[in-house]
């Protein structure tokens, strides 16, 4: 198959048209196999949303992004995270860019959903609606925000959600945003729900996430939420990455994460320390504010563009992006 960025594609315009109407037209984009909840690993990009100067969603440079992460060997993509600036998005930009996304992979990679809300019942209705979009793989949830649910709520949050759908459901951990931690043991729990394929870990402890490796079924699969934590994880035994950095350098750190996991650990040590720089500025301010910057500095999008409350990143930062990317040959 060519998975060249010039590769023929289909003439369905997703920008153009109501979410609905292209569904009920029947012009719907390749359906991703579905792999065995055991097989998804490796690199994985939460993909940014990039917005004209109007703050109307691109959608031509999100499929061009989307395609380029295929082409440089990507593994899978997570729409609508917190990278992509999920909380901003209306119903039917969601759709749209979920759908813009599986229209890009075009089958060469699954595409999950980021879906999260503080409300169960709410987390539902959307899941349910997302599900029912053609060609998803399936969903990415986060811990519910704001409430600072205990454990046995979270069990019950994820349980609900895991079997209003039925889809493959990524649990991601990030209390650094939500306020809520999802334990070890609460998470294996969740483990074993059948369509409970794995956790994308942002707490940054990797004492809890070092007993989450020594614990989880084989078909449970940890991925490393934040770049620079990429190596010691997958060195753990995790499974892959989840990563901002992949918007603006997939070929980079898909080899770093295909090297770890190969136990190439002089190969993967050598990439980490080359991207260690940028893996870091990318977070010198809230995250996705730098990479958006660094993408349009590529000319890969058109502005960096942002929805309230995010702002533009500073100066200074922007200077420390060029000094990082330049070595990468990204600039």
């Amino acid at each position: 198959m060519d998975v060249s960025p010039s590769a023929p594609r289909s003439e369905w315009r997703i920008a153009e048209l109501p979410v609905r109407d292209t569904l009920k037209r029947g012009m719907e984009p390749a359906i991703t196999p579905q792999p065995p909840r055991s097989l998804l690993q490796g690199l994985g990009t939460a993909v940014i949303t990039p917005f004209h100067p109007d703050e109307t969603v691109d959608y031509a440079s999100l499929r061009r992004l989307a395609e380029a992460q295929a082409a440089a060997g990507v593994d899978f993509l997570v729409a609508c995270g917190s990278t992509g600036e999920a909380s901003t998005l209306s119903e039917d930009e969601t759709d749209a860019v979920i759908l813009t996304c599986i229209e890009a992979a075009a089958g060469r990679m699954p595409v999950l959903a980021g879906c999260t809300h503080n409300s169960t019942r709410e987390v539902v209705r959307r899941a349910e609606r997302i599900a029912a979009l053609p060609g998803l793989y399936g969903i990415l949830s986060a811990n519910p925000y704001y409430n600072k649910p205990g454990q046995q709520g979270q069990y019950l949050h994820f349980k609900a959600l895991a079997e209003a759908t039925g889809k493959p459901l990524l649990l991601y951990n990030i209390p650094g945003r939500t306020a809520a931690n999802l334990e070890p043991a609460t998470v294996l729990r969740l483990a074993e729900l059948p369509n409970m394929i794995g956790i994308k870990e942002s707490s940054g402890n990797l004492q809890q996430i070092g007993e989450l490796l020594a614990n989880a079924p084989d078909t449970f699969a940890v991925f490393a939420g934040d770049d620079y934590l990429a190596l010691p994880i997958i060195a753990g035994g995790g499974k892959g990455l989840i990563s901002v950095a992949s918007n603006a350098a997939p070929r980079q750190v898909a080899d770093l994460v295909r090297a770890a996991l190969a136990h190439d650990m002089p190969a993967a040590q050598e990439r980490a320390r080359a991207l260690h720089t940028l893996m870091h500025t990318l977070f010198a301010e809230p995250n996705p504010a730098p990479v958006k910057a660094l993408l349009a500095m590529m000319g890969q999008i058109e502005t960096d563009t942002l929805r309230l409350p995010m702002l533009p990143i500073s100066d200074n930062t922007r200077t420390r992006l060029q000094h990082a990317a330049k070595p990468l040959g990204l600039l």
